[in-house]
């Protein structure tokens, strides 16, 4: 969105132990992404989103909004859909038993507060008209957990419980930037599928 050129390197998260170049740039929390400019690195999703935005203002494309009640609503969205929206949503997809069962009215709770959210801003996106900070730091539910929630066989995130946020996710999934760089959805299903499988037979009694 911003034009930078970049050079992509591709972790393996199945792969123990991480790779020497992840524990190198990212020692404390051990975690992809990590963005390394100038030869220095910066980790987590917000922090590189933000740091991208400041440092290459002069672009086309404005992430955070201008104004600073507006940008501090930004952040607080985007840490909300962070912070809260994709663990509860991950639990869900991934727990069993009561556990899930808990996970699963937790996430449709916080999901309502985004469907609220968006008919209140009557916008195609979060950031207004076009895509803006908080659909990027949204990605996992606008693209991620669709896939996940199938493997699962979970139904959570669907047009009859939340349309708005349905059809966010369908306009996020077509914005032509975000579509261009999405990862295949097989090769996303396939990658879930594999590490679900690894974590069944990790906690299934012996034979």
């Amino acid at each position: 969105m911003k034009g930078v050129e970049y050079e992509y390197f591709d972790e393996d998260l199945m792969n123990r132990p991480k790779s020497s170049l992840l524990l190198e740039y990212n020692p404390v929390h051990k975690k992809i992404p990590v963005l390394v400019h100038n030869g220095k690195p910066i980790a987590e999703s917000l922090v590189i989103l933000e740091y991208i935005d400041e440092i290459w203002n002069d672009r086309p494309v404005i992430l955070l909004p201008q104004d600073p009640r507006d940008r501090a609503i930004a952040r607080f969205w985007a840490k909300f859909m962070d912070d809260k929206c994709a663990p509860a949503l991950w639990r869900s997809c991934r727990r069993e038993g009561i556990e899930r069962e808990n996970a699963f009215e937790e996430a449709c709770a916080l999901l309502n507060v985004l469907e609220a959210e968006l008919k209140d801003k009557q916008k195609r996106f979060f950031g207004g008209d076009t895509i803006g900070f908080v659909d990027i730091a949204g990605n996992f539910i606008g693209y991620w957990i669709g896939v996940i929630q199938e493997v699962a066989g979970v139904r959570l995130l669907t047009p009859e419980k939340f349309p708005l946020l349905c059809k966010w996710c369908c306009e996020f999934q077509n914005f032509p930037i975000i579509k261009e760089n999405l990862p295949p959805r097989e090769q996303l299903f396939a990658f879930f599928k594999a590490r679900f499988e690894r974590k069944r037979k990790t906690f299934s009694p012996a034979a």
